[in-house]
């Protein structure tokens, strides 16, 4: 199997996950990121699979730049690619890397280069295609899973936070937990002074700890791909958070993860699994609400609606 990976050291495998770490890949090679590719990708794409997104009010409280849904039903694949270029638009389509047999044979090669330099066999990973204007900027948030920025086209801004209860705290954690349409973290613009910042340009990757806080600024219109993959520690963490949130809002009882110690954090990865496979899990699950439609007569591409729940 071919490797998408380039110049891979013995030093990169002993960072990887443990570090913030650029690395150097071929999917620009592949011919399957071109202008062309895509606007096949998004008119043969699932609709539920896809999402058309625009920034809210960058100004908005602890929670700027939060993504807004809309709808892009009747929309060839040609004018939202022009949208994604021109406007506001950030398009991500889910699991692109894995339902097409020509992106899987990609994402194989991508992981499996990967698991040949680290030993580790097994990754099991799930991969988007970002396709994003010159302006998005995706808010402050952090990932559930393990997760690699690979960047394919244009030029694109990292800011990463360090995992410290300052940047993540356990509550806000353990809120993201409850709903699978909330990743997003509270942020305030003095987080910036302690951020690492890392410019992507095409053929360049990025690797980052396990739910390392983060946000990205465009500086182009660019396309990425992000992939994902759980872990035994991802996991367990994502459990106990679940446990902890649940004895609190249900008990009243109070449960820190970051300041518990291993044994504590054992009993309560267990707990989260028993509580939420028996369907007892606290949850605060959220509603996806359409509040645009994409429009290739409105200025950058968007046309307000009143809100009404997405069903496609």
């Amino acid at each position: 199997m071919t490797s998408m990976l380039k110049d891979w050291t013995e030093s990169h495998s002993a960072r990887f996950q443990k570090e913030i770490m650029p690395f150097e890949h071929g999917l620009q090679d592949t011919g399957l990121f071109s202008d062309e590719a895509l606007i096949d990708l998004l008119n043969k794409h699932p609709k539920s699979l896809l999402d058309v997104c625009t920034m809210g009010n960058s100004e908005c409280g602890l929670f700027p730049n939060r993504m807004k849904t809309g709808d892009f039903r009747g929309v060839d694949g040609k004018v939202l690619l022009e949208a994604a270029k021109a406007g506001k638009i950030w398009i991500n389509v889910r699991r692109g890397m894995n339902v097409h047999p020509e992106y899987k044979a990609v994402l194989d090669q991508m992981y499996g280069g990967i698991a040949e330099e680290t030993g580790n066999k097994a990754y099991n990973a799930n991969g988007g295609i970002l396709i994003s204007s010159p302006i998005a900027k995706v808010p402050y948030h952090f990932d559930k899973t393990e997760t690699i920025l690979w960047h394919v086209r244009g030029k694109k801004r990292m800011y990463l936070y360090p995992l410290t209860e300052k940047f993540i705290p356990d509550r806000a954690y353990e809120a993201t937990m409850l709903s699978d349409l909330e990743d997003d973290l509270p942020y305030i613009s003095d987080f910036d002074k302690e951020a690492t910042i890392i410019d992507l340009t095409e053929g360049q990757a990025l690797s980052w700890p396990l739910n390392m806080p983060h946000r990205v600024d465009n500086q182009t219109f660019c396309v990425s791909v992000t992939t994902e993959y759980s872990t035994k520690k991802s996991g367990m963490k994502n459990a106990a958070m679940i446990a902890n949130a649940t004895l609190r809002h249900r008990f009243g009882i109070e449960s820190s993860y970051s300041k518990a110690g291993p044994v504590n954090r054992q009993l309560k990865s267990v707990f989260g699994r028993v509580i939420r496979k028996a369907g007892l899990a606290v949850t605060n699950d959220k509603i996806d609400m359409v509040t645009f439609k994409v429009d290739p007569d409105a200025p950058g591409y968007v046309v307000n609606v009143d809100p009404y729940q997405r069903d496609f």
